[in-house]
């Protein structure tokens, strides 16, 4: 399946994260075939004065969705986050990892909504997952 991932970082060195994240993904969950260029943006629902750098990735996949995401929150809990945004409220985070949208997969449940409900709200989303969507194949 191609999975769609939305991948923001606003702590410590943001391309090392960045990279890390891609690296363990890729390790872990399957073929990453096509990435955004970075996206810079202010914190979306919080203040802070550290700006995110996003990403969006394609991902080939053999996962369902909920196995997903259970390897992404494992691989944002081994980079060092501790908090996950919960009822509208947002941290600072080393690393962010979003199942946006899996081709064909409709989830509406309380651990994953596919396609993730606030893409169109946010540009540091549906911009980077645009140029993702529409690209030829390249990393």
């Amino acid at each position: 399946m191609i999975y769609y991932i939305g991948i923001g970082t606003n702590l410590g060195d943001k391309q090392e994260n960045i990279s890390r994240a891609l690296k363990l993904i890729q390790e872990r969950t399957g073929k990453i075939l096509r990435r955004s260029k970075d996206f810079i943006s202010e914190p979306w629902g919080f203040s802070s004065e550290n700006t995110f750098l996003n990403i969006a990735i394609a991902l080939d996949s053999e996962l369902s969705p909920i196995d997903l995401l259970h390897q992404t929150q494992a691989i944002e809990r081994e980079m060092g986050r501790t908090y996950k945004s919960v009822n509208g409220i947002y941290h600072d985070r080393i690393i962010d990892i979003d199942l946006l949208e899996c081709e064909g997969i409709t989830i509406h449940s309380t651990e994953l909504s596919l396609p993730h409900p606030l893409i169109n709200q946010r540009d540091f989303v549906y911009i980077p997952l645009l140029e993702v969507k529409t690209q030829e194949n390249h990393l």
